[in-house]
């Protein structure tokens, strides 16, 4: 876990039922009329194959982003481990009170696949409890980094030597809903290693964990997580 990823950054061409869209995925779009593309986060609302796909129309400080009938757009989506992007052209805009656009469906799809899960740097506090002790007061720690596999896991305090198996709990937000979700899961300890306090006055024991029968909610969160990480802000990925 504490190792980097493996990442093939060939690109292929990828077939549109491989990418699993399903409805409510977050995806980028992208608009083309400047010289630098211009990028904004969208969803999913529906799509009828070999015909159409319809998305929500970007919003921009509260309001939707002027999109052209006849344009050219680029779609960027991350699905699983790979990152794909095709182009589209906008074909109807629907205004308020729908706010959704109907886009050419996809001829051509290239992307690059991932073989490792991604990780990307957090700063998420958690809390670390004992399976073999349930009523033991948990540790309060950090996620540094977390993939849909799994994190890092940093604690002041060692934790229990006897155990591989512990559960953890953090929250992750909702996109698009101003909300957060509580993931409550066990994680395998993979590896450990122990390391100097940002201070210097301590040490911090970092923790490799694997989750073990993660949520499928909380699992396309991470996905969202990590994709909107590497599409909005490559420093992130670990």
């Amino acid at each position: 876990m504490i190792g980097a990823p493996d990442h093939d950054i060939t690109p292929r061409e990828f077939a549109f039922e491989s990418l699993n869209m399903q409805v409510g995925v977050r995806l980028q779009l992208m608009t083309h009329r400047r010289v630098k593309p211009v990028t904004h986060f969208s969803t999913l609302i529906g799509y009828l194959k070999d015909e159409y796909i319809i998305l929500k129309i970007p919003m921009e400080n509260g309001v939707p982003i002027g999109l052209t009938e006849g344009e050219r757009v680029t779609i960027r989506v991350f699905s699983g481990v790979n990152v794909c992007s095709f182009a589209c052209t906008v074909e109807r805009v629907f205004a308020r009170p729908l706010f959704y656009v109907h886009l050419s469906f996809p001829t051509s799809i290239q992307g690059n696949s991932l073989r490792g899960a991604m990780r990307v740097k957090t700063d998420i506090p958690a809390r670390v409890r004992s399976t073999a002790q349930p009523d033991a007061i948990p540790i309060d720690c950090k996620l540094m980094n977390i993939s849909v596999s799994g994190a890092r896991v940093d604690s002041p305090v060692q934790l229990p030597r006897s155990e591989e198996l512990i559960s953890m709990q953090f929250t992750l937000a909702m996109p698009g809903l101003g909300q957060e979700a509580q993931v409550d899961t066990l994680a395998m300890i993979r590896n450990v290693n122990i390391e100097k306090s940002p201070d210097g006055q301590g040490e911090i024991h970092a923790y490799g964990v694997q989750f073990v029968e993660l949520d499928p909610v909380h699992y396309t969160l991470l996905q969202n997580l990590t994709y909107e990480a590497l599409l909005a802000d490559r420093m992130k990925i670990v």
